[in-house]
């Protein structure tokens, strides 16, 4: 989809006293127990403007970066997931609850791995109103939570929405670093997407930027949307986001961020996102599982800037594997759960034929040497990482801008939580994917399924498909191609040599002629 970028946040007057105020007034708790400082143009009673949120990235990062106290008294500076979970707000601590409008707030303790402070906010009339925390407000489940005043603070918060008009369920959370997950109706918790994404995979070590405060605006009862704003820190950078989400068949999200260097940004992701991958039917080797398939993502798909559609099924490699699609103004891409039957898991408690796929569709951009449509050069980066555990999300995916950042820079893209990416072109789609031994040697077999109607259309006689098919290095041995007019496939089977090469990347396309009727399949063969 096409869209022009949506204006840049206005650069809102602020006196001198006012910055000084919002660079060094974030709401964070001292080991001491002091009361928090607000940001004064932000605090309660106080006019809401969003480019106050900008300024405040602006002025933050003007200044060097100072991690929060994230400390916490006994017992919840130890305690297990089981004793977290818990930890519930009670009826009276959640935000609009009863007031039909179609959404729900509740603030989420601190504890576990959640030890962050993150100020909450309620924008209500145009005015700030701060959640303050009450341990009133909470049941602890068989802690025993202590009986000093001393404000503990939130660690993020979990949003319920209005599907199809039904009492308000699980919607999205935001929680831990600068993540934040989304559901469409009927799903469970899966991908999980990041507000900014920096260094991954680097030998320095990754840099995880974190949520410092949000800013909720109340929804308008009927609207079926809710803003939300956001305040990103981190070492090298800073954020302010405007976020508004739609709940629904897929579940939208727009997102409006402006970025605000400390330093030359070499490497950013943006829009970046994160899934678990163990196993699946091209790679089980070493399980043990009676499960066919344990993930809640199976591939990485892309629309790239020049139309082709391609698909890249993930992987649980047994070594780090880093891979750069590049592209000019990528028209999406995004994490895909394709496999949506039971039988492809047979799992009863995971449920992975549920997790969401999370698609992106970059809107627009503007700074130094940005365009004002698209996102310029650069490339979707994948990288999978080996693991042992399913509730390791060990596939990262998001988009590297080509030139390091070292001025603000804004971005707008839209994200659909789904069950389906939308849009999908007229070619056939990858359905499956299996690989095992060759005829001799190191020789590897491969089984590609593409499905839809498009090699089967009208003037197209199946029996004459071909495949375009490459791969670098290594050589193909022998292909065929295997059409099934009655259930709409069509099999590609090739026979991969890798010689003496560790790794071999693969490229398929099915064609009627010169015409592609499938999307383009994209591996990297490891042994």
């Amino acid at each position: 989809m096409t869209q022009s970028p949506t204006a840049p946040p206005s650069r809102t007057a602020l006196d001198r006293r006012a910055v000084l105020a919002l660079a060094g007034g974030l709401a964070v708790t001292s080991a001491a127990g002091a009361q928090p400082t607000e940001p004064a143009p932000l605090s309660d009673g106080q006019r809401f403007d969003p480019g106050q949120v900008v300024e405040l990235a602006r002025a933050l990062a003007k200044k060097p970066y100072a991690a929060p106290a994230a400390d916490l008294p006994e017992p919840f500076n130890n305690i297990t997931y089981e004793q977290y979970i818990g930890v519930r707000a009670q009826a009276q601590a959640l935000l609009w609850a009863g007031e039909g409008r179609g959404f729900v707030v509740e603030p989420l303790h601190r504890g576990f791995v959640f030890t962050t402070p993150v100020a909450l906010h309620a924008v209500e009339d145009g005015v700030v109103r701060r959640i303050a925390y009450d341990r009133n407000r909470f049941t602890f489940g068989k802690l025993k939570a202590p009986d000093e005043g001393r404000d503990l603070g939130f660690s993020g918060f979990r949003l319920y929405a209005s599907f199809n008009g039904a009492q308000p369920s699980d919607c999205a959370i935001f929680q831990g670093a600068s993540f934040f997950r989304a559901l469409a109706a009927g799903q469970s918790y899966g991908v999980t997407a990041r507000a900014l994404t920096l260094k991954p995979a680097e030998a320095r070590g990754e840099e995880f930027p974190l949520f410092r405060a949000f800013w909720l605006e109340r929804p308008g009862a009927g609207t079926g949307q809710i803003v939300i704003h956001a305040l990103v820190d981190s070492e090298s950078a800073t954020a302010a986001l405007r976020m508004t989400l739609r709940p629904g068949e897929a579940t939208i999200v727009d997102v409006e961020a402006t970025l605000c260097p400390r330093t030359n940004l070499e490497h950013v992701g943006i829009a970046g996102m994160t899934g678990a991958y163990l196993f699946g039917p091209t790679d089980r080797r070493g399980v043990d599982d009676a499960r066919p398939a344990a993930h809640e993502v199976d591939g990485l798909q892309i629309r790239n800037g020049w139309g082709e559609a391609i698909w890249r099924p993930v992987q649980n490699p047994e070594t780090l594997q880093i891979s750069a699609f590049m592209d000019e103004n990528p028209k999406g891409f995004g994490l895909v759960q394709r496999a949506r039957a039971y039988g492809d898991y047979q799992d009863d408690v995971q449920r992975w034929e549920k997790r969401p796929s999370l698609w992106i569709e970059p809107l627009g951009s503007w700074g130094p040497g940005v365009p004002q449509h698209g996102w310029g050069a650069g490339a979707v980066q994948l990288i999978e990482i080996p693991s042992e555990s399913e509730v390791n999300e060990n596939v990262l995916a998001y988009w590297r801008p080509k030139e390091p950042l070292a001025k603000e820079t804004a971005f707008s893209y839209r994200q659909f939580w789904c069950w389906a990416v939308p849009g999908a072109p007229p070619l056939a789609v990858c359905s499956g994917t299996r690989i095992g031994k060759g005829t001799n040697g190191k020789r590897r077999l491969f089984l590609v399924d593409f499905t839809g109607e498009a090699p089967f259309a009208e003037g197209i006689d199946p029996n004459t498909l071909q495949i375009a098919l490459h791969t670098a290095p290594g050589s193909i041995t022998r292909q065929r191609v295997y059409p099934y007019p009655e259930r709409k496939t069509v099999r590609a089977v090739f026979e991969l040599d890798p010689g003496n090469d560790t790794a071999c990347e693969l490229r398929l396309v099915v064609k009627a002629g010169d015409k592609p009727v499938s999307e383009t399949w994209l591996y990297r063969w490891t042994p």
